[in-house]
């Protein structure tokens, strides 16, 4: 199973393109395979009104609005074409969430065919059917979603002729950082038992040991929020891996992705060499001459495993030696 990794960059860039630029250049050297930005035009996400979440005012200015600081995060056409072609260079994919109509188009223009729907549009009937209608596949995130929820935004996506084969959706929490009581792995099974789709996992958590254990129970997307520094001023910074931690995530991953194998029990290759080392056979407990009875007394199970099983105990016990044995050698028929 090949996991697909999604380095979530999002808005870490602070509108900042040489600091979008540097995060394309750690995704590709971390060995993601996409790289995932947000496309969204401020005006149309967000009322002058809308109020910020607790951690976007704990990491950002708490005198501006969500619409000011959301002004202040947007790429623009020029910076989208700009990181699609740093991402070619770096030999890495660009990948983005549209949060709206325009932005998908967008998106859909600039050669994606796969939509990241975020977990806020999971109830936005009019963009749910507007993607159905356009892109090839979709990873759907559903931080904040009953599993009801969930089944109403499939039947959109279906309903409009998305086939369920075409949808991977991400189990995700969306607190910032999610705190480990709230994350909720077995979510994701149920998500797949639910729906028959793939399934995938969205973290926010601090580190990385929850994603890597999300493959190992079947992830087949795992997405991820990264920096440059946890220092840096903005929204999603504090709950982002920073660059040596992205990297030991990604080959975290693919050791699991090997280490899962095939399912099949057997003897692999590499312990074939420990079996007579470490298994037993019956040897002489004594000193043993010819025609002795065997049997408890002068029997016994020791290392190393080149001789008769111990598992043929009872087939050997009772009968007459063959020859004569000295203690501890290996017991013959």
């Amino acid at each position: 199973m090949n996991t697909l990794i999604i380095a979530e960059a999002g808005v870490n860039h602070n509108g900042d393109m040489e600091l979008a630029r540097k995060l394309v250049e750690v995704a590709a050297e971390a060995g993601a395979d996409l790289v995932k930005f947000q496309t969204f035009k401020a005006g149309s996400l967000a009322t002058s009104s809308a109020k910020k979440a607790d951690y976007q005012i704990r990491d950002t200015s708490s005198s501006d609005t969500q619409l000011e600081m959301l002004s202040e995060l947007e790429l623009s056409v020029s910076d989208h074409h700009v990181l699609v072609k740093h991402c070619r260079d770096n030999g890495i994919k660009f990948f983005s969430s549209g949060f709206d109509l325009e932005s998908i188009d967008f998106l859909i223009d600039l050669g994606l065919d796969c939509m990241k729907i975020p977990s806020g549009e999971i109830t936005n009937l009019p963009y749910l059917e507007h993607i159905a209608k356009r892109a090839k596949s979709v990873i759907l995130s559903t931080g904040m979603s009953e599993l009801e929820e969930i089944g109403v935004a499939l039947s959109v996506l279906q309903d409009g002729g998305m086939k369920l084969g075409q949808i991977t959706v991400l189990h995700c929490n969306t607190e910032y950082p999610t705190p480990m009581i709230d994350v909720n792995l077995r979510a994701m099974e149920s998500i797949r038992q639910a729906f028959g789709v793939n399934v995938g996992y969205s973290d926010h958590t601090v580190g990385i040991e929850v994603p890597i254990a999300a493959v190992a129970m079947g992830a087949m997307v795992i997405e991820k929020h990264f920096t440059l520094s946890r220092n840096l001023s903005g929204p999603d910074h504090r709950a982002s891996l920073e660059p040596s931690e992205l990297k030991t995530m990604v080959q975290g991953i693919r050791n699991i992705e090997i280490a899962l194998g095939d399912g099949v029990k057997s003897v692999s290759t590499s312990e074939k060499k420990n079996r007579d080392i470490a298994r037993k056979s019956l040897v002489a407990a004594c000193s043993i001459a010819k025609g002795d009875l065997l049997d408890e007394k002068n029997l016994a199970i020791k290392r190393p495993g080149t001789g008769i099983s111990p598992m043929r105990w009872n087939e050997v016990r009772g009968k007459y030696a063959p020859r004569d044995f000295l203690s501890d050698e290996l017991i013959e028929l």
